[in-house]
């Protein structure tokens, strides 16, 4: 007999669910939109009848899943079952996991960050699987990470460790959103990308200066994408653009390697879909001055494979931990 899995992706804009099998696949998901100006008890209001009605749509009951799992924003507690604090949600000391199951019936609930549960997701089913050390990193907005130590997801002694975006490794540079000055967030995400991109574009306009990015951003938006695709079309302020982005995200990883020394990190968020043209760079830097280069075993450096599905995979699967 199958075994099902439930996962809840808890986000400021959506609401996600998804059934997983004991094959780690992702059978069904649905989502609704989270409405995050509501109060606490109507988003798990919410969260529970789209639960209910993805199990409805799947031949199942409540009594068919062997665990659920809640991936949220914010600082969220595993042992206690409550979200503790979340930015852009009503959520303080909030017990979701016992309030989820009133709701629902289901019985056995967890929670964890929504960050770890992704890092969770890519060591059980992703980039990481078949490890018992892991870290994966999100370069997206922000720079998220979860880190894996033993089979386990490691946040602290009170549910609020693994923010890696928030190691400083620039003393006193860019402001961050934390309230710091320096974060690797504020360089390696995709905004800090972005904001190296316009610095350049200023730049080359201040000094006359030829590149395709000004052409560029006139036409659309500055992303993450810009200098990529201005370093494909051969443009040298463009490939200036990702080699110091480069140099920043190495500086990054170099200190999570020499912190965990995991056996493999994963790489996701919207910026990994350069895949080779991020990593090809990337490893040497690593290589050259991580703590031990040469003499251990090295750290394997992977882009994520389960995508947008990895918080609501790894949610399902919390309960699966050693």
């Amino acid at each position: 007999m199958s075994a099902y899995y439930l996962g809840i992706d808890l986000g400021g804009t959506n609401i996600a669910a998804g059934l997983v099998d004991d094959s780690y696949r992702l059978l069904a998901k649905k989502s609704v939109p989270t409405n995050a100006s509501r109060s606490a008890e109507a988003i798990i209001a919410d969260m529970g009848d789209l639960c209910l009605d993805l199990l409805k749509a799947n031949h199942l009951t409540p009594a068919d899943i062997r665990s659920a799992g809640i991936a949220s924003p914010g600082i969220a507690d595993g042992k206690t079952g409550m979200v503790m604090y979340a930015n852009n949600l009503p959520f303080h000391k909030t017990p979701i996991c016992a309030m989820l199951a009133k709701h629902t019936g289901i019985r056995n609930i967890c929670l964890d960050n929504d960050a770890n549960a992704a890092a969770w997701g890519e060591a059980v089913a992703g980039a990481a699987q078949g490890t018992k050390n892991s870290v994966m990193i999100t370069l997206g907005t922000g720079v998220g990470g979860g880190i894996i130590i033993d089979n386990r997801v490691y946040s602290g002694f009170n549910a609020a460790g693994g923010e890696l975006g928030h190691i400083v490794i620039e003393h006193n540079g860019r402001p961050c959103s934390c309230g710091r000055k320096g974060c690797w967030e504020a360089y390696s995400s995709a905004t800090g990308l972005i904001n190296l991109t316009r610095d350049k574009i200023e730049e080359c306009i201040k000094t006359g200066r030829k590149s395709v990015m000004i052409e560029m951003a006139a036409n659309a938006p500055v992303s993450g994408r810009t200098a990529f695709n201005a370093m494909r079309a051969g443009d040298e302020a463009g490939r200036e653009v990702v080699d110091t982005y480069i140099d920043y995200l190495a500086c990054g990883l170099i200190n999570i390697v020499n912190i965990f020394q995991p056996e493999v990190i994963s790489i996701g968020g919207g910026i990994s879909n350069e895949r080779d043209n991020l990593l090809n760079p990337l490893l040497p830097l690593i290589q050259k001055q991580q703590y031990g280069g040469g003499v251990v075993p090295q750290t394997e450096f992977r882009i994520a494979k389960l995508g947008n599905d990895a918080g609501i995979i790894g949610a399902a699967l919390l309960g699966m931990q050693n």
